[in-house]
């Protein structure tokens, strides 16, 4: 598999969980700045690396009056004061190929949204940015076919790669994740992460705002576990909601120690399966 370093944080991490969190969208400095904080809280206790997840602009609402930042150069600093403060690495989307040189400065990471996983033109400028690129599996593509959306990355001579499995369109208002695709994506070489909290939307079922079913966060995540992934990604708000994007799957910060725990020790037991 595709090994490669963001910031202090080896992907894949030696066979252990690596994980992804932070607010869907950044909505203030002090926000920012008490998820953050509670993360490295939870890493020092439980041993494990986080790389800060925050989109500085939500360009991909269901409607226009949904919010979508606080405006970008606020939003990016923010990000910037982040990394440096709380020493993580940070990720953040971009939605057109003109956005990437915005963020270059600001993050270590570059995420491509669901929906544009086959935007070439995104995808290769964000390849050549030099940034570790995160490529989320359209809702509508087949696991296999993401070999293609990251091998335009790797065109750019940028194999700092992953994938993130963030479930496929079932009928309208509806996700399924379909676990045969985390074996399937790991065929291509790079590593895989599973989106714990995104695979729980129904799109658009909220009158224009999408809804979920927070309710199924652990069963999927663990069984995403089980299925092999080497990071999960998590939305996480200190209060999913009043949260102004994604209210409905967010998790609360104080119950985020838990689940981390949970999944960690999920993870040693499938280190020790494998291993005999």
């Amino acid at each position: 598999m595709q090994k490669f370093s963001i910031g202090s944080i080896e992907i894949p991490s030696d066979g252990s969980l690596f994980f992804i969190a932070g607010p869907c969208i950044i909505e203030s400095r002090a926000m920012a700045f008490a998820v953050a904080e509670e993360l490295q809280r939870i890493g020092s206790r439980e041993g494990v690396t986080f790389i800060f997840k925050g989109s500085y602009r939500k360009a991909n609402r269901s409607s226009a009056s949904s919010f979508t930042g606080i405006g970008d150069g606020e939003a990016l600093e923010i990000l910037a004061a982040v990394r440096e403060q709380f020493g993580m690495p940070v990720l953040t989307d971009v939605h057109e190929a003109s956005e990437v040189a915005l963020a270059i400065p600001y993050v270590d990471v570059l995420q491509i949204p669901a929906f544009l996983s086959r935007q070439t033109e995104l995808l290769v400028a964000a390849g050549r940015s030099g940034l570790a690129v995160n490529i989320k599996k359209g809702q509508f593509m087949a696991p296999e076919d993401m070999a293609l959306a990251a091998e335009k990355v790797a065109g750019t001579g940028n194999r700092s790669i992953m994938l993130t499995e963030r479930g496929t369109s079932f009928g309208y208002h509806n996700l399924v994740v379909d676990f045969r695709g985390i074996p399937q994506m790991a065929d291509t070489g790079y590593p895989v992460i599973y989106d714990a909290t995104h695979s729980l939307q129904l799109p658009g079922v909220g009158n224009g705002v999408s809804g979920g079913e927070r309710q199924y966060l652990l069963p999927l995540a663990r069984a995403a576990v089980a299925a092999g992934v080497n990071g999960i990604f998590f939305e996480v708000h200190p209060d999913p909601a009043s949260a102004l994007s994604d209210a409905e799957t967010q998790i609360a910060l104080c119950d985020f120690s838990a689940v981390i725990k949970e999944l960690r020790q999920l993870s040693g037991c499938m280190q020790s399966i494998h291993s005999r």
